[in-house]
């Protein structure tokens, strides 16, 4: 095993300025894999070395001051459930696309390689959430769900801050016209979320501003996205696209969590 490398987190200024959260947008760098794992992966489900992974896990809790046991992660399958975390899940993964906890020192986590994850917090209420919002997940409704789960722990959207991390850029997502069709068919107007591509039958998709309109329509008005594009960027993401068009044969994830402290 390596040794670690120096920590490097994206930070949203309206969850910093949340009282008793903490929050991180981790980048690819601080961890100790190698290869195109390099160096912070963070995802059980890749092929990377599991001693790897747990350690990074650790590296990761420990910057919430807080152990591996405590970080919360689900078996993401791209759907729009929500789990409520009122302890820590140690080794345990539920199926799901959103944690949502109001339990001091559990930090809530989402794992993404392109994907849009986001991070909300109601400060005042002392509840949290970490959401896994891809394509699918974000046009099914994985945001709602788990602004409706912190509603039912007596979050008030009105009070929460949002913010969609690193995940693939407007410039680097491009789609065919099936994609947007069916956006259209699903989320009426939603065409205002696609430009033209390189082709005509090709679209641009703007994930992260889709996301935050989910957020809006939630309710969330206090919403932002860090700007970065994890396709785009090599230096600090993975990017499942990026591996994909390369021809590699897996690619590392990234971790988004909160936590009240």
């Amino acid at each position: 095993m390596t040794q670690p490398r120096a920590l490097d987190v994206v930070t949203s200024g309206l969850l910093s300025a949340a009282p008793a959260v903490r929050h991180a947008f981790f980048t690819r760098r601080g961890g100790v894999s190698t290869g195109i794992y390099d160096s912070l992966n963070l995802g059980r489900g890749s092929a990377d070395d599991a001693a790897d992974v747990d350690e990074n896990r650790r590296i990761a809790a420990a910057h919430f001051e807080a152990q591996a046991a405590d970080l919360n992660t689900c078996f993401q399958i791209h759907s729009t459930i929500a789990v409520i975390a009122d302890g820590s899940w140690g080794d345990v993964r539920p199926q799901g696309d959103a944690v949502v906890s109001k339990t001091p020192g559990v930090v809530c986590g989402a794992l993404s390689a392109d994907c849009a994850p986001v991070l909300i917090a109601d400060a005042e209420a002392g509840i949290v959430a970490a959401a896994h919002a891809g394509w699918r997940g974000a046009l099914d409704g994985v945001v709602q769900a788990a602004v409706d789960a912190m509603v039912e722990m007596g979050a008030d959207p009105a009070r929460m801050v949002a913010a969609v991390g690193p995940c693939i850029g407007p410039a680097s997502y491009e789609v065919g016209l099936e994609f947007l069709e069916r956006f259209e068919a699903d989320a009426p107007g939603s065409g205002r979320f696609f430009s033209p591509g390189k082709t005509s039958d090709k679209r641009m998709f703007d994930l992260p501003a889709f996301v935050l309109e989910r957020l809006r329509t939630a309710g969330v008005m206090q919403r932002e996205w860090t700007g970065h594009d994890t396709c785009a960027d090599e230096a600090l993401f993975f990017s499942n696209r990026r591996a994909v068009l390369r021809g590699e044969k897996d690619y590392g994830r990234l971790l988004s969590a909160i936590s009240l402290v």
